[in-house]
């Protein structure tokens, strides 16, 4: 194995990262490099973005929801092709849950197990000297992780930028280039993070500015001499969650877009295929496949066309006689009774479960969690457990009659109300499976 990584991490969120991450990533493939990307902790939108930098999949790494032998397969996998392998942090760099050593959620976990040195993008804005005490306490807060460089962002002047890498230059910690103040760079957000990759009109072109942002503002040199040999050798290659069925009718649109990678591609090697249909479309699950899968996504943006969606609607009825059906977050709540968008107005959905949610009276659910199957669906069998995350705004306005899917816990164990729903063949839950528990 001959790739090289580095990870790009920041003090917090909100700093910059992605815009960096994006800029490395189109600037090192302009240089005819093959470049290789990876996300830190539980997030679907910015590897999509990754992947439309980059050319190549992008993958998810979970220190706390993955097996320590999965990170190590999936980085193996990903640096097996490639010159160059970036990991993008979520949150700030140390930002996790207390618990095991090493699998805390952080994108600090996997610089120590992986060894691979942080690029720590710093939005200075509102200091200067005092960006030097900030980057010396994450250069020396654990041994095992490396901070080789930082990249000040939003910086507000020449001078401004003067007095950073002068306090910078005080603890001997280089300084990577810098981006200043710009909001045309700026990507959309809505409630659940960016604007999806495959919704933007001209991504191309906002990855080519991106690009020239990074070759005019960044030491690309510098960052390529920092990037250290992936020297994981693999891991265990069994899939994260065993496949539902041979062959995996999956939803597959803008409004259910939350799959991921590791899992999908973990059902193929196992044997499995993936025969992907639009609900958005009014396409049914074809009737050939042995299961259903409803990912999550942004279905409380498309309610009315999803409740107009008749053949979708009464296929997947059909469907839900003879075969198993299960839906992750969003597709949990298609598969209820209603689902009220953001204006207040109720739309009717699949009605295979009983309960109905609201998008109008938001509460957010974020956090790690660990669920017990109390029956078999196609996540796994009863008494099987599950590491994975929620993160949505709906509230359930009506739970329903249905039996709970899983017994539910915080990353940390303690526990939590019953998660889900199931009803005859039928599941689903707000819950996002990353792995079995390991």
């Amino acid at each position: 194995m001959t790739a090289k990584g580095f990870i790009i991490g920041a003090p917090r969120s909100g700093s910059g990262k992605t815009t960096v991450t994006l800029g490395l990533i189109a600037a090192f493939r302009r240089r005819g490099m093959k470049v290789r990307t990876a996300k830190s902790g539980p997030d679907y939108i910015d590897p999509a973005f990754h992947a439309a930098a980059s050319g190549e999949p992008g993958i998810n790494l979970d220190s706390w929801a993955m097996p320590p032998s999965l990170v190590d397969a999936l980085v193996a996998e990903q640096a097996g092709e490639a010159d160059l392998l970036i990991v993008e942090s979520s949150m700030g760099l140390f930002d996790g849950i207390p618990g095991e050593a090493g699998r805390h959620g952080a994108g600090a976990d996997l610089a120590a197990r992986l060894k691979l040195p942080v690029v720590l993008v710093m939005d200075v804005s509102g200091q200067s000297q005092s960006a030097g005490a900030v980057a010396h306490g994450f250069a020396t807060l654990d041994p095992d992780v490396t901070v080789a460089a930082i990249i000040p962002n939003r910086v507000a002047s020449e001078r401004h930028l003067t007095q950073v890498v002068e306090a910078m230059d005080r603890i001997a910690l280089p300084v990577a280039g810098s981006l200043m103040r710009d909001k045309t760079v700026a990507l959309p957000e809505r409630h659940l993070g960016l604007v999806q990759a495959g919704e933007h009109g001209d991504l191309e072109t906002t990855l080519g500015r991106l690009a020239d942002l990074a070759e005019d503002r960044l030491d690309l040199d510098m960052i390529l001499r920092l990037a250290q040999p992936i020297m994981t050798s693999g891991g265990d290659t069994t899939p994260a969650l065993r496949p539902p069925g041979q062959r995996i009718a999956l939803a597959s649109d803008a409004a259910f877009t939350f799959v991921y990678p590791h899992v999908t591609e973990g059902w193929r090697r196992a044997g499995a295929e993936i025969v992907a249909f639009s609900p958005l479309a009014d396409e049914a699950p074809p009737a050939d496949c042995d299961v259903c899968w409803l990912p999550g996504g942004y279905p409380e943006l498309h309610a009315g066309a999803l409740s107009a969606a008749d053949t979708f609607q009464s296929g997947l009825k059909s469907f839900a006689e003879t075969q198993p059906v299960h839906g992750e977050c969003g597709g949990f709540m298609v598969l209820g009774a209603g689902l009220e968008d953001a204006e207040g107005t109720r739309h009717a959905m699949a009605g295979l479960l009983g309960h109905s949610t609201s998008f109008a009276r938001r509460k957010m659910n974020l956090g790690y969690r660990q669920a017990r199957l109390r029956a078999d669906c196609p996540a796994g069998p009863a008494g099987s457990t599950l590491r994975g995350h929620e993160f949505h705004y709906a509230s359930v306005t009506d739970p329903g009659n249905d039996e709970p899917l899983a017994e539910l816990s915080d990353g940390q164990g303690r526990p939590l109300p019953a998660s889900g729903a199931r009803r005859g063949r039928v599941s689903g839950t707000f819950f996002h499976a990353i792995a079995e528990s390991q």
